[in-house]
């Protein structure tokens, strides 16, 4: 993620040429980083506590960017963006919860990923998932702030980061089955419990949320440097 997030400032915002970038590979890179974190997010959800606290801590974090990048970076303003997502997401299976514990994981996986493709190209006003649609979302649906939160977005609406609540919470509720199939094997199990030998990546794991705020900020400086200086 933290080198996507380089490749995209040296693009997007500094005006490095690199074509393959803006192009298929560049964007299924970014599907894959988004496909994995978000399935892995769901996932541990199970493993964690306190889903009120972080859940909430998460959402304020993701209003703050929101606040930061409309006031120091509007071409670049973030808008309902991926901590919003993630928060709200884990904010909502906490009532969720005591129902999706009663299907089957199997049923839960398969029909959460289904919903996921049906919904994936719902912020385009389409059904369907990628080059493959079904039919069109009426227009009435794409009005207002809220309508954008959930995945129809209000014409002309922009953010440089872009996560509603559809298509993503089907993939989300993905990774939360996905847990539920793959616990029942005593070797996921053990692997859950094993402490990581390099210290290192177990701190990263632990303040995951902190690297993630600090990382732009750091390119964005580290790069700023480079531009000064002539280097980029």
């Amino acid at each position: 993620m933290i080198l996507y997030h380089g490749m995209f400032d040296l693009v997007e915002i500094y005006g490095l040429h690199i074509p393959w970038f803006v192009e298929r590979p560049g964007y299924v890179w970014q599907q894959s980083i988004c496909w994995i974190f978000i399935l892995l997010s769901g996932f541990c959800w199970n493993l964690g506590k306190r889903h009120l606290k972080r859940g909430l801590v998460i959402s304020a974090w993701g209003l703050l960017i929101t606040g930061v990048t409309y006031a120091f970076m509007p071409s670049e303003k973030i808008l309902f963006g991926i901590l919003t997502f993630t928060g709200t997401a884990m904010l909502l299976l906490i009532p969720l919860s005591k129902v999706l514990e009663r299907i089957p994981s199997w049923m839960g996986f398969a029909g959460s990923f289904l919903l996921f493709g049906l919904t994936r190209n719902v912020n385009r006003g389409i059904w369907g998932f990628e080059l493959f649609y079904f039919g069109r979302v009426p227009k009435v649906l794409y009005r207002g702030l809220f309508m954008t939160f959930l995945g129809f977005p209000d014409p002309g609406f922009f953010s440089g980061d872009y996560f509603p609540l559809f298509p993503w919470i089907f993939l989300y509720l993905t990774g939360y089955f996905l847990y539920g199939m793959f616990i029942k094997f005593p070797e996921v199990k053990n692997a859950l419990r094993i402490h990581l030998p390099a210290p290192f990546l177990e701190a990263a794991g632990r303040h995951s949320l902190l690297l993630y705020l600090l990382h732009q900020p750091l390119l964005m400086l580290v790069f700023t440097a480079a531009d000064v200086l002539k280097i980029l």
